[in-house]
């Protein structure tokens, strides 16, 4: 059998940018990491998820799939199909129906080998939830995990194939890496990402309340414009509220509010030029954290709370772990990280080691070649039922197993 070195067209199918969420903010990067790889762009296209029309086609889009819509369904399905691979991001809120259960739709038409990666494994999940989930896995060909934790708790928890199942961490920017660029009089701790319930923000602009006496003073940074699903439903009532908790705690001096969404290039520099990073966020069920993971690649300590990511990553001297709604422990660790300099420069070593093994350009050789293979297999499958000479079709799956 003759041999191609043709690389096999992927298609992508997430939320995608101009969509301002994590995981299209995710899929991006990939997309870009596995052009870099490639040295071209080619045969990479883009199918967007959205709940309305946006109005802005990029020149990647194939297709722009709105939520709910059959006819939309339809013509995602012959976008996908078009390709040799598609790559799907999977979190229950992105997709149609009643948690997102229009992911099987899509699986379902695809006559192409799918690779899935999970972004939410949950603990406890719903009949509903926990259905869609092991279906989703059983249409893929593969199936991502992002960590160890995420890896076991959806062997143990759930009926899936292991076979199926790989982990490939999350990636992270190559221009998080390089020296520090912090270097202002008052050290600087950052949270960044949109703004919502949920995020922990109330208690972290709390612990702050503890740390006036500090000198220098710190400055808390929040990074973020508001969720946009929290802005559609409240305005700006939620940031307002965390406004007024900084005045009536005396907080005006140490906690600002940046409200922009910076592209992917300024906020390296912003995450550059903080000396931590605190992530307080309130769910004990985040199996995967891009922001842990870009904070890491940037070499910065890191002080979270309990969510599973953060406690396989920072198990070492990275970071600090403190439990969920503890205001009063994460004011303690705040202070030993940022009145002990040596302290700080451990703990940003111990970060840089961890974040050099994530960068995008690694992780998106892990998902093409894992796509190149599954192309490989799908098409000497097919072959072997259309042949007349079975044994060498045999021979050739042999070759790419």
């Amino acid at each position: 059998m003759r041999h191609t070195t043709k690389l096999p067209s992927i298609a992508f199918l997430s939320t995608y940018p101009p969509t301002s969420c994590g995981l299209a903010t995710f899929t991006a990067a990939l997309r870009g990491a596995v052009a870099k790889g490639r040295g071209s762009d080619g045969g990479l296209g883009v199918v967007s998820l959205v709940d309305r029309r946006l109005g802005e086609r990029k020149p990647d889009f194939v297709h722009e799939h709105l939520n709910g819509n059959s006819a939309s369904l339809e013509g995602a399905l012959v976008a996908l199909n078009a390709h040799d691979a598609v790559f799907v991001q999977h979190e229950y809120g992105i997709y149609g129906g009643p948690d997102g259960r229009e992911v099987l739709d899509l699986l379902s038409g695809l006559d192409i080998p799918a690779v899935v990666t999970l972004h939410t494994v949950l603990s406890q999940p719903s009949p509903s939830q926990r259905s869609i989930l092991e279906k989703t896995v059983a249409l893929a060909e593969r199936t991502i995990v992002m960590s160890d934790t995420a890896n076991l708790r959806l062997l143990n928890g759930y009926r899936v194939d292991p076979a199926k199942v790989r982990v490939v961490p999350h990636g992270a920017r190559v221009s998080l890496g390089g020296p520090s660029l912090a270097n202002g009089t008052r050290p600087v701790v950052l949270t960044w990402g949109l703004i919502g319930p949920g995020k922990g923000l109330e208690m972290a602009i709390d612990a702050f309340a503890g740390l006036q006496d500090l000198r220098p003073l710190p400055r808390y940074i929040i990074l973020g414009k508001t969720h946009p699903k929290v802005q559609a439903s409240q305005g700006d009532a939620y940031l307002e509220g965390l406004a007024a908790r900084v005045h009536d705690l005396g907080l005006d001096d140490v906690v600002e509010f940046d409200g922009r969404y910076l592209d992917t290039d300024a906020l390296a520099v912003a995450v550059r030029q903080a000396d931590l990073v605190l992530l307080p966020y309130e769910s004990t069920e985040q199996v995967t954290s891009g922001v842990l993971v870009e904070a890491l690649a940037a070499g910065k300590p890191v002080i979270a709370t309990a969510f599973p990511h953060a406690v396989e990553l920072l198990g070492g001297e990275a970071g600090i772990v403190v439990p969920h709604g503890d205001a009063v422990t994460l004011t303690a660790a705040l202070r030993e990280v940022l009145a002990n300099p040596s302290l700080q420069a451990r703990m940003a070593v111990e970060a840089r080691l961890i974040g050099s093994t994530l960068y995008w350009p690694a992780i998106g050789r892990r998902y093409d070649r894992m796509a190149t293979k599954l192309v490989a297999q799908h098409q000497a499958a097919r072959a072997l039922a259309t042949s007349k000479q079975p044994q060498e079709v045999l021979d050739a799956l042999a070759r790419v197993g």
